[in-house]
Parts: C-alpha cells; structure tokens; sequence
C-alpha cells in the first residue's frame, strides 16, 4: 500500500558479512508479529540466505518461525523494525538496497478461510556505514 518507503533511507549497516536495514510498515495500522509471514533482503542484487534473516522490533529480534505465532509484539506505523541477514556490504560504499515483505491483514476476510495477504517490495541506493 506504501510501497516506496518501506526501506528508511540512511539506515544500511554492516560488519562486512552481515547487512541491516531499518524498515517500516507498509500499511495504515498496526500489527502483530504473527501477520509478518515473511521478507527478503538484496544487498546489489545478492539475496540474503533466508535462514539468517532476523526481524527486531521493540528491541527484540526474532526468525520469522518464531514470530509466525507472535501475538504479544506490535508493529506500528511510527517505529521502524530491522531487517538483516547474511550478505555483504562493504562499509563506506554506496549499495542498492532491496526489501520484500510479506503481510496479512487479519480484519480483512476475502474468503471463508482467507484474509488478505499483501508483497509489497522497495529499492534504494544508500550508502553503508559499519555497524
């Protein structure tokens, strides 16, 4: 729904080896942990293996198996959460930065057993700082 600023620009950081980003929501209201199914991380055009990837929010990092049944932590419109994983950046370089989330929407029903499930995807040029 707001695409274009999921990724906060200036946020890229990295050891080398591992990459963060901060993002934010890309939806008018909050939600819990347990309706982020899923993101991916590029870092010039190289993905993040899937298994490193870790979401923090409110201070707490977490797999997404874990926050697959997380109802107790919110994701609000106002705060960013950080995406990371396991791809290279070289610090003090600029760097294309790509996000893919996953959401559903709970209060919104589209089918007896479905609610709404939404990719949405940004990609920015920012430079790395280290971490």
């Amino acid at each position: 729904m707001i695409p274009d600023r999921i990724i906060e620009q200036g946020t890229l950081k990295t050891d080398g080896a591992r990459a963060a980003v901060e993002v934010r929501i890309p939806w008018y209201r909050a939600l819990p942990g347990s309706c982020i199914a899923g993101a991916g991380l590029k870092i010039d055009g190289v993905a993040a293996d899937p298994q490193s990837l870790r979401w923090t929010m409110n201070g707490r990092e977490f797999t997404f198996a874990e926050l697959a049944t997380n109802t107790d932590e919110w994701w609000f419109p106002l705060d960013s959460a950080v995406l990371s994983g396991d791809v290279e950046a070289a610090p003090d370089a600029e760097h294309e930065v790509e996000v893919d989330l996953t959401l559903f929407i709970p209060y919104i029903v589209i089918s007896d057993s479905e609610v709404l499930h939404i990719e949405e995807h940004d990609k920015k040029t920012m430079k790395a700082v280290a971490a």
